[in-house]
């Protein structure tokens, strides 16, 4: 017999759920298929990760803390940030499709862990005020106000990509050409 690691076990299920929320947003998934596609069992899931709502927060926030690893706002180098965020959405375009499914499920609604995330865009909003106090970043648009068109902008292609496509056009000089005119903007926004 196999000896047992619950540390795989839980990595598979959080790789399951991943995909699974990402395609089928949380009132859609199903614990039955995260359980098939981890090889684990349904009671495995509720005891590590507690309900589907919690797994769901659970592998949102992971998601997120991957990203403000990877990507860290940068305001002394907007451009660079911009291209970092495009680049980590290209690969993980899961991240932004669990976003999209939160807000179309809770909407203006309480998230749980809500305080957690609350933090964590402080520290971003923070970065950003920092630039804005050093004259890196223009004050004209309050940071909060700022950082949210900002990742707005560079997310939005990947939410999106049917209309990225029929307005921008689908072919690799048009998603240059996106990403050329994203970074401008970004650095008009932000100039002093």
């Amino acid at each position: 017999m196999a000896a047992r690691d619950p540390e795989a076990t839980k990595a598979r299920i959080f790789e399951a759920a991943v995909v699974e929320f990402a395609r089928h947003g949380i009132a859609g998934a199903r614990i039955d298929r995260i359980a098939a596609e981890a090889k684990a069992n349904k009671q495995l899931i509720y005891a590590y990760y507690g309900n589907k709502n919690e797994l769901f927060a659970s592998v949102l926030e992971k998601k997120m803390l991957d990203l403000a690893i990877s990507v860290p706002v940068d305001p002394d180098d907007i451009e660079g940030w911009i291209d970092g965020l495009l680049d980590y959405h290209g690969a993980h375009p899961e991240l932004l499709r669990l976003l999209f499914w939160e807000g179309m499920e809770y909407g203006t609604a309480e998230l749980p862990h809500e305080a957690e995330r609350q933090a964590h865009y402080a520290r971003k909003v923070a970065a950003v005020r920092d630039g804005q106090e050093r004259g890196v970043v223009s004050a004209a648009i309050p940071a909060p106000d700022l950082l949210f068109l900002l990742v707005a902008m560079a997310n939005w292609a990947v939410v999106v990509p049917q209309m990225k496509r029929i307005l921008v056009g689908g072919g690799d000089t048009d998603a240059d050409r996106l990403r050329d005119s994203i970074k401008r903007a970004a650095r008009r926004i932000v100039e002093e």
